[in-house]
This record gives C-alpha cells, structure tokens and sequence, in this order.
C-alpha cells in the first residue's frame, strides 16, 4: 500500500488542496484511493462530501477522530495531516508514511515557519533512519513575485541529516481552477484537459517522483 503524507510548516499553504489534488489524480488514473483527514478541520472530508457520485469513488477516512482504518483493497493513501505539525505528532505522522510532501507558499513569514518545521524534521528518528522520503514543493505561485525566487533559492539548499538536499521538485502556480474544483469536489486531472494544461504541466515532476523509486525509503538514490 503506498502512504503518502501532505504536510505544511503553517496554514495557507494549499496543503489540503495539494492532498485532495493527489487523491483526485491518482483515483481518475483507476486507483483504489483512500484520503486520510488528520486536521480536525475537516476540509479533505468536505471536500468528499461534495464530490459527484459520478466521479471515480475515493474512500473518505475521519483519521483525526478515528484513526486511520482503510479497506484492505486500498492501493494508495493520501494524508491531510493538521496544519502546522510539530513534535511526537508529526513524528507519528511520518512514522505512517513512506513518501510526504511539504507545500511552501512564498512569503517571507512561509519561508521562515518552513525553516522552522525542516529544523525540527531533521531531528525526528523516521527522517535520521531514512525512514520516509520527503520532497519540497512551492505552491500558490504567481510567477511575477519576487519572493519566488527567495523561495526557489531556500528549497534547493535544505539539507538531510545524511547531507543531500531534500527534493525540491516543482513550483505549482495559482489558479482559479483549484477553486472551482474544490467547490465541486473534484481534482484539476478531473476537469477538461485542454482547460487545465497549464496547470497540468506544473504537476509532472512531482507526480514523475511519486512514481519512481526515489521517493519510497529502501532505494539507495
């Protein structure tokens, strides 16, 4: 079963979006999907709740109430983890997960929560053993905005406890189709291509590492 945790170093970051766009993109593809929602918020659930009974069928998980219980069948889990993780909580968090994803928005009070929570990840015993693989993303880019690049400069020189650089693996812009697309419950890989191929292009490195084996603990990349 491939465990997959999307978490952020503060709220705003389109973490949820970034978890339930996974989820939509991997059941359209024909994938028996579990979303995993640990933020009590419950935006990842909400989000299910809306989606069209027509759409491919992704099992909806309370895990911040009920724990994480997915039917046997399930080939990949998504995580929501709650916004802003620290400490035993996000040690236990990654503990379930082989690969999670980290969103940063760029702004200068992002950029410094993100130092903060990589800080404090490079100190937590699944990162130390090699336990998950964890890779950067910035996300709600607008490509006219200067922080991009202070953004860009501070993702490609984070460090493992190993000293290689964490995986900083796309940029993925703003867009009004991520709004559209949670208010119907739905992913951008569910609404028409030739409408989303911008955005589409943004999200190919990422989901190319997901699929290769550098992204899952064992592989000795």
């Amino acid at each position: 079963m491939r465990t997959i945790l999307v978490v952020n170093a503060k709220g705003g970051s389109g973490k949820t979006t970034l978890a339930t766009t996974l989820a939509g993109y991997y059941a359209a593809e024909g994938a028996r999907v579990a979303l995993a929602d640990f933020d009590p918020q419950g935006s990842s659930i909400d989000w299910l709740r809306v989606r069209p009974d027509s759409a491919p069928k992704i099992h909806g998980v309370e895990a911040h109430a009920r724990g994480l219980r997915v039917p046997r069948s399930t080939e990949i889990v998504v995580m929501d983890a709650p916004a802003s993780s620290h400490g035993d909580a996000l040690a236990a968090l990654l503990r379930r997960a082989q690969t999670a994803i980290v969103p940063v928005v760029p702004s200068a009070l992002d950029i410094r929560a993100a130092q903060r929570l990589f800080a404090e990840m490079r100190e937590l015993r699944p990162l130390v053993r090699n336990d998950v693989r964890i890779a950067t993303i910035a996300n709600r880019v607008r490509e006219s905005a200067r922080q991009t690049e202070d953004l860009e400069d501070f993702l490609m020189d984070l460090k493992l406890p190993s000293g290689r650089r964490f995986p900083f693996l796309t940029w993925i812009r703003q867009s009004n189709h991520y709004l559209k697309a949670a208010e119907k419950g739905l992913s951008i890989f569910e609404f028409s291509p030739l409408a989303t191929t911008a955005d589409r292009e943004y999200w190919q490195p990422l989901l190319r590492w997901l699929a290769s084996p550098r992204s899952v603990p064992g592989d000795a990349a």
